[in-house]
């Protein structure tokens, strides 16, 4: 096994491969180049081409041949927010995934063309809730006379279609950063102010179950009990009549194939290879991930937590591949690693690569718009009401 001159094997960054991993999985932990060496300077004329009247988005998990370019870098709020912001930008590029590039058109003004340059750029925790079955879900709740007192709650990290049905039934968007005061809101609150059978009120989370769960448990202090999975793809989700009746949150069967695949032995194993390491997650981590955690938070929150770490410290960070690798390459005075030495980078945020981003940008400059994403005006009214009324928490 090859190591640093630390001691610490290389592949706790994605290099090399773990014998006890999946047969024939390697992770190399370094993407290949650009094909094309004219690529790097292709993007530059193009960009330089389109000046003022262009503005790229680059999120977090993207590669390093791609963020280069990005004019703002961040996650999915804070990269449509600072799209809302440029309104002399003719061209909104978002190199991120689909829903973050639906979210930047809500936001942004009718005459403003939002472009992801490659539309398989999807993401898994969104696809895992799908309007019709969210409908369905509610149908359930309707049947049962719980939908009047509860309050749909959907992380950023969901399409459009499923902001819109928040905003339609009451509900609010929230990131990994204000869930808490989300849920605050919906359960203190709510649409119908704070009189509505409060004691009563029930909150269905969108899509990914760990947030929920872990805000609801370890912020919040409800107990494991008060929350149950719903599973879209059974009856009735998978629950009796009285366990929904009973829970405080129903939480979505939705999960992220990245954070999702940490688990507590990676922390146990990081902690007996690297004496004194200080663990820290993103809250999408399962329940038992974050649990043993030393520290929890956004991907704001783990950026920042390693820009305020005395040198010498170590750290093992649970979220996508591409940024721990640049967080070490940034805090060379400090030990950073991957907290699994198996899970490689986010698939689909990987879709966006040099090329089709040298394709966007050069049919930009040809006056040629390719990929534009474009949330129809029903949608986009009653998702930007889900997300205004996160804008409005306290």
């Amino acid at each position: 096994m090859t190591t640093t001159d630390t001691g610490l094997p290389l592949f706790v960054l994605g290099r090399g491969t773990d014998p006890h991993s999946e047969r024939g999985v390697d992770c190399p932990g370094d993407l290949p180049p650009a094909s094309d060496p004219e690529l790097v300077a292709r993007a530059e004329r193009a960009k330089a081409a389109l000046g003022d009247r262009l503005f790229v988005l680059g999120h977090h998990y993207q590669r390093d041949e791609v963020i280069r370019f990005a004019d703002v870098t961040g996650d999915s709020f804070k990269l449509a927010r600072e799209a809302a912001a440029r309104p002399g930008a003719e061209y909104i590029v978002f190199c991120g995934v689909h829903f973050m590039a639906e979210s930047a058109d809500i936001l942004t003004g009718d005459d403003q063309k939002v472009v992801l340059p490659d539309m398989a750029a999807g993401c898994s925790m969104a696809d895992m809730a799908t309007f019709d079955q969210v409908e369905e879900a509610w149908d359930v709740l309707a049947d049962l006379g719980l939908a009047e007192v509860t309050v749909p709650i959907t992380y950023m990290n969901s399409s459009a279609d499923i902001k819109a049905f928040c905003g339609r039934n009451g509900g609010a968007v929230c990131t990994s950063s204000n869930a808490r005061r989300a849920l605050d809101w919906a359960f203190d609150q709510g649409p119908e102010g704070p009189d509505k059978a409060a004691g009563d009120r029930k909150v269905l989370f969108l899509p990914d179950q760990h947030l929920g769960r872990n805000t609801a448990v370890l912020e919040m202090g409800f107990a494991l009990e008060d929350c149950v999975v719903y599973n879209p793809h059974r009856p009735n989700g998978g629950l009796t009549e009285q366990q929904l009746r009973d829970a405080k949150m129903i939480l979505w069967r939705g999960h992220c194939s990245v954070h999702g695949r940490f688990s507590a032995a990676c922390v146990d194993d990081v902690r007996a290879r690297i004496p004194g390491v200080n663990v820290l997650v993103h809250p999408e981590c399962r329940h038992e991930v974050v649990t043993k955690a030393d520290h929890v938070g956004s991907t704001e929150y783990i950026i920042k937590t390693l820009e305020q770490a005395p040198a010498g410290s170590a750290w093992a960070i649970g979220t996508e591949l591409n940024l721990v690798k640049r967080l070490a390459a940034a805090h060379p005075d400090k030990t950073v690693t991957f907290l699994d030495r198996t899970v490689c980078y986010c698939s689909t945020m990987n879709r966006i690569d040099l090329p089709h981003l040298v394709w966007a940008l050069e049919s930009l400059a040809e006056g040629q718009v390719v990929n534009q994403i474009t949330v129809d005006p029903d949608t986009t009214h009653w998702a930007k009401i889900a997300l205004d009324r996160m804008l409005a928490l306290p």
